[in-house]
């Protein structure tokens, strides 16, 4: 059966970046234009409708030259220039219809690539490792998510709708002034903008590193926070609510400072913009009122150098706001588009194999497993599960029993050694196929916050109403929710914290039974549950077992009597391994174990009745 064994190469994660780089935000443009592509077309309209309301906007001050010289009393007016001032009334109106056509394009461009990258993401930490979700913080990552998805829009909407026309009004502007005026006007106005530009950009660049502080203690902020609630009651046990509002508050306090620092550094930015501003247009209108003395422009020329000014600094004065919220936007996106960066510890090799349905064998193989080098979980783990009988492993907490289900499950490779499915290491199978040949009840049940019906139905999303009534009755639990107000669409509460540990589990082997998998995996599954409901429940997880390939992680050795083999673990290794009967007859760890159970079980009895 070897001829299914592949080599595999192990996974490296992705270097950090060092502490304190700068990371390179600009990327960020660069990984959205695919997302863009889709709808080219629309991008294409969109700007078009930009350029035309940039040439309407620049065309109205110069109508309204035409308009003033028509009426200055030294032409002597004879009739009222109507044509020039319908021609006024049109270009204002396409200056805002032409934007607002722009807008309406562009919508489903902004929205479908925000729906895309938030899809794409999700879809990736799905795939990531157990390794990476039992280290995040997940307070901090979805406000990471939140916040670079509105970055995807403000960029997008800045950089085609702001920075764009910008530089396509500036262009206008310039080409009036060197045409219509003398070089002076064109000299002012290129230095201005310049200089308003450097300023802009040199202030900007400083106050992103408060901004980007900022940010970084909110995100601390909030997953200390989500983090308080999510163990509200152990909060409540320990009366640590004011030691938890300390705590909050202290990063409160942080982002308060840094908060500051940055609408002080923004007034900054903004007096600055508006001295460059108000030095530039006093200039160009004592040039323009020294040419309208001396006879050499028109007083409608005086009008057309204010009108273009206006409309070029009105746009000009947003663009320190425009610059930072499209710095704030790709630091947002980037920190997001990091997290698709992250590497995929476990990943389908180039040649997966789909697991083909039906009844499976499962081998270990001088299995090695370390998180950590410094702290080795398995040493040299060996063992055959054939298809469909039952192994059960037996332990002491710490000896690695549930490691063996999270390997089987390839949450983590191993580290040495291989686990054989049917021949093929699992290495070399598609994960989604080997993860729905396998039915798990584990230890700790964590339910959605949903109803008890859609907890059950998850197990198989396909399932029929009666299926999913028929996996509650096999698990005992249909009684309980029957007795239930709302029946099945009552909700279990945040992680399930509605129902009692027992209901919790009942919910799991139900919601197990009506996966129909090929290996069935019982990780603690009747801990939670009295002896009364145990000994009810065992019985039917004996018959759900049968024809099953099953692999038993149990504490109460009398729920595992009936294994066709009990392998006893200590540190991380299997020290003992046969039938009950046997493992009894040689007096061993596993003879103490069921000693010392047989005696707690019968002082129990006792103690209920004193």
């Amino acid at each position: 059966m070897a001829h299914g064994r592949r080599s595999f190469a192990s996974s490296v994660d992705a270097e950090p970046p060092a502490p304190g780089a700068r990371p390179n935000e600009w990327r960020a443009v660069g990984m959205l234009l695919p997302y863009l592509w889709e709808y080219k077309w629309r991008v294409l309209v969109a700007l078009a409708f930009l350029a035309s309301a940039k040439f309407a906007n620049v065309g109205v001050p110069l109508v309204l030259k035409d308009v003033v010289d028509a009426l200055a009393p030294a032409q002597q007016p004879l009739a009222l220039p109507l044509a020039l001032l319908i021609a006024y009334g049109l270009l204002r109106l396409s200056t805002v219809l032409f934007a607002e056509l722009r807008d309406v394009v562009f919508v489903r461009v902004t929205q479908r690539a925000i729906r895309r990258v938030a899809l794409t993401v999700f879809r990736h930490l799905h795939s990531l490792s157990l390794r990476f979700h039992l280290d995040r913080q997940t307070g901090g990552m979805t406000r990471d998510i939140e916040r670079g998805t509105r970055g995807i829009s403000t960029l997008l909407n800045f950089m085609l709708f702001s920075i764009i026309p910008v530089i396509l009004e500036f262009s206008l502007v310039a080409a009036v002034l060197l045409t219509k005026f003398d070089w002076r006007f064109a000299a002012v106005t290129f230095a201005a903008v310049a200089i308003y530009i450097f300023f802009t950009v040199s202030i900007t660049e400083w106050r992103m590193d408060i901004r980007r502080q900022a940010n970084e203690l909110d995100s601390r902020a909030n997953t200390r926070a989500i983090d308080s609630l999510l163990n509200y009651e152990t909060v409540k046990y320990f009366n640590n609510e004011e030691y938890e509002a300390r705590r909050y508050d202290d990063n409160l306090r942080k982002y308060e400072s840094a908060a500051v620092k940055n609408e002080v550094s923004l007034g900054l930015l903004n007096v600055g913009q508006s001295c460059v501003i108000a030095i530039a247009v006093t200039l160009l209108m004592i040039l323009a009122a020294e040419g309208v003395v001396n006879n050499t422009l028109t007083l409608g020329d005086l009008v057309l150098i204010n009108g273009l000014l206006i409309q070029l600094y009105i746009p000009l004065n947003f663009l320190g706001m425009v610059y930072r919220e499209i710095k704030q936007a790709l630091i947002d996106t980037d920190r997001m588009f990091r997290l698709l960066q992250q590497n995929r510890e476990i990943q389908d090799s180039p040649n997966a194999v789909t697991l083909a349905a039906g009844s499976a064998s499962i081998r270990f193989e001088q299995v090695e497993f370390f998180y950590d080098p410094k702290r080795q979980i398995l040493f040299d783990v060996s063992f055959d599960v054939p298809a469909g009988s039952k192994v059960a492993v037996v332990g002491h907490s710490g000896a690695g029993k549930s490691t063996l289900a999270r390997l089987l499950y390839r949450f983590y490779d191993v580290s040495r050694g291989a686990i054989i499915i049917n021949g093929w290491d699992i290495r070399t199978l598609e994960q989604t196929s080997l993860r729905g040949a396998i039915g798990i009840v584990p230890q700790d049940t964590v339910l959605f916050n949903d109803s008890i019906y859609y907890n059950i139905h998850y197990g198989r999303p396909a399932a029929t109403h009666e299926e999913v009534i028929g996996a509650a009755r096999a698990a005992h639990i249909h009684e309980f929710i029957e007795s239930l107000p709302d029946k099945y669409e009552a909700r279990v509460g945040e992680r399930g914290l509605k129902l009692s540990g027992g209901e919790k589990q009942r919910v799991a082997i139900a919601r197990a039974i009506l996966k129909k998998p090929s290996i069935l995996i019982f990780d603690e599954a009747t801990s939670a549950l009295d002896s009364e409901t145990e000994q009810s429940i065992q019985a039917e997880l004996a018959r759900i077992a049968q024809g099953h390939t099953t692999l038993v992680i149990a504490h109460r050795l009398s729920t595992i009597m009936d294994a066709d083999q009990i392998l006893v673990m200590e540190g991380g290794r299997i020290i003992e391994r046969g039938s009950h009967r046997e493992l009894l007859e040689r007096d061993g760890a596993y003879a103490q174990m069921w000693a010392l159970q047989q005696q707690e079980e019968s002082q129990q009895p006792r103690a209920k009745a004193a």
